[in-house]
């Protein structure tokens, strides 16, 4: 339908040039409406390029799911990161557990599984 109305606006019906003219056509139609009816962008950034999406969801640790804004059941963790001598360095690994998991009863399963993937990548 945008094409057909490109066609009449502009007058582009039998060219060689078809696609470039087109195009251009296109840039004008966008360039009049304000905004492009086909790109969408995947995040809302400001002029900074920010991001400034109100709301980014979580995935669970253990199971991959997305944590949604109405589970109110779920827990994120950090669990420190120690030297040799027991001290707590200043770093740590976060790990996300959503409701589902907690009522099962599996989340302390689950997370001895996470840190012990997590401690031969970390190598302590």
């Amino acid at each position: 339908m945008i094409v057909l109305y490109l066609i009449k606006r502009f007058r582009v019906l039998h060219s060689s040039n078809t696609q470039q003219l087109l195009e251009l056509s296109y840039r004008r139609f966008t360039s009049e409406l304000g905004f492009c009816c086909f790109k969408k962008s995947p995040t809302m950034q400001n002029e900074e390029g920010q991001n400034m999406d109100l709301y980014i969801p979580r995935k669970c640790s253990a199971t991959n799911r997305l944590i949604t804004s109405k589970d109110h059941a779920s827990v994120q963790i950090n669990v420190g990161h120690l030297d040799e001598s027991g001290l707590y360095t200043g770093q740590f690994s976060t790990f996300a557990l959503c409701g589902f998991v907690r009522a099962q009863g599996d989340a302390d399963s689950a997370l001895d599984r996470l840190w012990q993937r997590k401690k031969v990548e970390t190598r302590q």
